[in-house]
């Protein structure tokens, strides 16, 4: 892991990110305070879609990934990824080539880059968009802290997508906190693999398979219809 160039960084309460009081379910894994760094404005613009998957898609797995980030962000929809190599990467890629918004969170500190081939689009994100971190610049970097960020990045996401990914991914934290939080999870059905198990059991708890990517907005809220969630 790199040392990246330090940006400009603010703190804040997840509730000033998001604009809104947090409900007793989404505080049990929210982070105390997050920081951040880049040019989006706080709260937070909506709606938010986060891409993820595998760090090692296939062709098809790209192909998908560039489609749906492209076509979100053609109907304003904010990107919202974890800066990882493969899908996530990809999906910020995307955004940023297609004109639009996004936000990457890291599971590493903002003054620290991975994988290190990302720091240039960190640095342009960081500058242009929005990363946000709940550790600590100077902080150290575990492995624990990729699930913490999946778990938070759902927290941020009004909805989330499973592009591809294995028994293993880091990806299935994410979506399994998607659910628990009660926010629409996304699978590909052009990449659905009928011997995984774990897509059989997250659409036992309500995840979709996705066909199409204009499915994704008739679960979305309205950029100027944001529900508001009291405690």
């Amino acid at each position: 892991m790199e040392r990246a160039g330090l940006p400009a960084i603010s703190t804040l309460a997840p509730t000033a990110l998001l604009g809104r009081p947090l409900n007793d379910v989404e505080r049990r894994n929210a982070p105390r305070e997050l920081f951040i760094a880049g040019a989006m404005k706080i709260p937070l613009p909506r709606p938010r879609v986060a891409i993820v998957g595998t760090r090692e898609p296939t062709s098809e797995g790209l192909e998908e990934t560039r489609d749906i980030a492209r076509v979100l962000t053609r109907e304003r929809i904010v990107i919202v990824s974890g800066l990882a190599r493969g899908v996530d990467t990809t999906a910020h890629k995307a955004a940023i080539g297609e004109g639009g918004r996004t936000i990457a969170v890291l599971g590493t500190p903002l003054d620290r880059t991975y994988p290190s081939e990302n720091r240039e689009l960190q640095t342009e994100i960081t500058r242009h968009h929005l990363a946000v971190s709940q550790f600590k610049v100077g902080s150290e970097v575990f492995q624990s802290n990729f699930v913490r960020r999946n778990r938070t990045m759902a927290l941020i996401a009004d909805a989330s997508v499973i592009v591809q990914a294995g028994e293993s991914s880091g990806s299935l934290s994410q979506g399994m906190e998607a659910l628990r939080l009660g926010r629409p999870l996304f699978i590909c059905n052009r990449l659905f693999d009928s011997k995984l198990e774990w897509p059989k059991e997250m659409m036992k708890y309500g995840a979709m398979k996705l066909s199409y990517p204009k499915e994704i907005l008739e679960h979305l809220p309205s950029e100027n219809n944001i529900l508001q969630i009291t405690a």
